[in-house]
């Protein structure tokens, strides 16, 4: 059975934001909550600048930086691998990247039934 695709990846434009919020701040890390505003954009802090909760769910790491997603955001998404990607724009309001002129953006692409079976094996 094939391995199972990573749940999260990142793009090299959000790899190479994601070296420099490093070199400015430290480690770091991302959490997508979900709902509105800056709740439905992917997160950057500094580690322990944000706590992670008993129902946040860890998909894996981009750029060295865990990410984590809410509970029920994952569960409306656990068919979906996130991409990570950077575009033009402010930042969410407490992410790292605001101010910088970049802004962190989720993409998606639904898991094809190989990657599901390997998921769930």
């Amino acid at each position: 059975m094939a391995a199972p695709p990573p749940r999260v990846t990142a793009t090299p434009a959000a790899l190479d934001l994601i070296d420099t919020l490093r070199r400015e701040h430290g480690p770091v890390l991302f959490h997508q909550s979900g709902g509105c505003c800056d709740g439905s954009a992917p997160m950057c802090f500094a580690v322990g600048d944000f706590l992670i909760g008993d129902g946040d769910v860890h998909l894996g790491a981009i750029g060295g930086a865990e990410f984590y997603i809410s509970g029920p955001q994952y569960a409306a998404w656990r068919h979906t691998q996130l991409i990570i990607d950077v575009v033009p724009g402010r930042g969410g309001m407490f992410s790292l990247e605001n101010g910088s002129g970049q802004r962190f953006l989720l993409r998606s692409r639904v898991f094809d039934e190989a990657e599901t079976a390997a998921l769930n094996a």
